[in-house]
């Protein structure tokens, strides 16, 4: 369920300032954030943010496709090692 119209788009006020002051000033450096909640906006199109995924800042460069989306969606929290490998037993006769 998406997030209600009336309401707006979940920001975070720290992180747009930071925003705000990267695209005016063309500041290329890697903003970092710990709020993967936020709503990418058109704004941010074409910075790199370092979103957190609990252990480190995952740079992503933000572009137009991404708008409308939050900023969790691109960096994943868990990572996959495979399932365990079945040992092989050998039948004795």
């Amino acid at each position: 369920m998406s997030r209600s119209v009336k309401k707006g788009p979940a920001l975070c006020p720290k992180l747009m300032k930071k925003v705000e002051v990267a695209s005016a000033t063309n500041q290329k450096s890697i903003i970092k954030t710990w709020a993967r909640w936020s709503t990418i906006t058109p704004l941010m199109v074409g910075l790199n943010v370092g979103v957190h995924d609990g252990r480190r800042h995952v740079p992503i460069y933000i572009t137009e496709n991404m708008v409308g989306h939050k900023l969790g969606e691109f960096t994943t929290t868990r990572n996959f090692r495979g399932h365990a490998k079945a040992e092989k037993v050998s039948q004795v006769k």
